[in-house]
């Protein structure tokens, strides 16, 4: 049993069948694109033609709960440009939860560069970043809501005019327990680093630091996209985040897990994700090929070329797969071993008394093809149960059986995962393993 458990650890790992994968996407907006008559504007520095703003979203799976943005000395938080960042002279905050609303009226305030953890402002009735597309109720930002008419453009290489769209939204989510480090100097409560206006800089490279809070969840919460940080240059942005998630238990209460940008060091309670560095690597992003890698965010057309297929490759073994080219040693079985399981079962051929089934292809996405052969006709009966055990599909006939008969069986509607399919027949029951994605 205990090799077997190791072998569905295995599986789950080649398949990617994480339960704990809560982040979906990692999503970079271009906000705003400076304009001539931007650039006029020097009140909070200078700000060069086509100066882009970007804010970054984490997209979670729907019920996860974003508590933290960090770095830590295995992980670092890194923000980096080929140019520099912009940073308001006079206005700008490290935190956007420190701003009031009624100063993006002001100069070029709206473009400065911080970070957050979806609430933008400080007023009594706290406002959230949302893309400018999932913004439902206009803008009081740019343009005519401008109190010099800055912020303007109506590129289409911004999307949607800041003035039509302001990616800013009430939301009364609650809020406490805010904390940040390694930005923001406790004894001067001021800023050095790209975040704040002291210096101009092109990058920011931490082992300890970070901004949280009580936790955050989207404004759609079936969406639950969360705005994490806005920065402005003119130059090629590019980052690596690690987040700290709470997740609700399928039992009851939640847990955490920590999302990171990079597996040179990883502890039991952090994942890695491919999103969370930017610009994001493409490759083979699909797990059931040979070529799939877990750093890759975004597939590259053709990368993808040879489709895993589980087995026992050792010649040698009575179960031997001519047509794997992944193999799986806790598969083999030979004449007195087994790997804790039945060698009549698994090697038929061994014991001829016994039913032969096979069941393909594996993985399998709607249709399983289940194929039998009976020395002596007898009325065949199957069911499937989760791997947990679970009792998924009762048990239903396939009707009397003889000699070498193939039988489809549906499961279009069963969620992706790993599972058993037992065969039954009489007293005597098989049982194989099966993947649906």
């Amino acid at each position: 049993m205990r090799n077997f458990l190791k072998l569905i650890v295995i599986i789950q790992l080649l398949f990617a069948t994480n339960l704990f994968a809560q982040i979906e996407n990692v999503i970079v907006e271009t906000y705003y694109i400076t304009d001539a008559n931007d650039i006029s504007d020097t009140v909070g520095g200078v700000l060069e033609f086509g100066t882009t703003t970007y804010r970054i979203y984490i997209d979670l799976k729907e019920g996860s709960v974003l508590k933290k943005v960090y770095g830590n000395e295995f992980h670092p938080l890194i923000f980096k440009t080929t140019t520099n960042f912009f940073n308001h002279k006079t206005e700008g905050k490290s935190f956007a939860k420190d701003f009031n609303k009624n100063r993006f009226k002001e100069s070029t305030v709206a473009l400065d560069s911080w970070l957050t953890i979806g609430q933008i402002s400080n007023s009594a009735s706290p406002l959230h970043g949302v893309l400018k597309s999932k913004d439902t109720n206009g803008s009081f930002v740019g343009g005519i809501n401008h109190d010099n008419g800055l912020l303007a453009n109506t590129s289409n290489n911004l999307g949607i005019a800041l003035q039509v769209s302001d990616g800013i939204i009430n939301f009364n989510y609650p809020l406490t327990n805010w904390g940040s480090s390694g930005i923001v100097n406790p004894a001067t409560s001021l800023d050095s680093t790209i975040f704040g206006s002291l210096v101009t800089g092109s990058e920011f490279v931490s082992y300890n630091a970070g901004i949280q809070n009580s936790g955050t969840v989207g404004i759609n919460l079936d969406e639950n996209i969360v705005l994490i940080a806005q920065l402005t240059t003119k130059g090629l942005l590019s980052f690596e985040l690690n987040l700290e998630v709470e997740i609700p238990n399928p039992d009851g209460g939640t847990f955490t897990v920590n999302y990171v940008a990079n597996k040179d060091t990883l502890f039991n309670d952090e994942q890695l994700s491919p999103y969370l560095t930017y610009p994001f690597l493409c490759g083979c992003a699909n797990a059931n090929y040979l070529e799939y890698s877990d750093i890759y965010a975004c597939n590259v057309l053709d990368s993808c070329k040879t489709p895993i297929v589980l087995g026992c490759m050792d010649t040698a073994a009575c179960n031997y797969d001519p047509k794997a080219n992944y193999n799986v040693s806790s598969l083999c079985c030979f004449p007195g071993y087994c790997n804790d399981r039945e060698l009549a079962i698994v090697c038929p051929d061994i014991a001829p008394d016994f039913i032969k089934f096979f069941i393909f292809p594996n993985p399998c996405s709607a249709v399983l093809t289940l194929n039998i052969w009976l020395k002596k006709p007898a009325e065949v009966f199957y069911s499937i149960e989760s791997i947990l055990g679970t009792n998924i599909r009762p048990k239903a006939t396939l009707g009397e059986i003889q000699g070498n008969t193939n039988k489809q069986i549906e499961v279009a509607d069963l969620e992706n995962g790993i599972y058993y399919f037992e065969l039954k027949i009489g007293d005597i029951f098989q049982r194989k393993v099966f993947i649906k994605n």
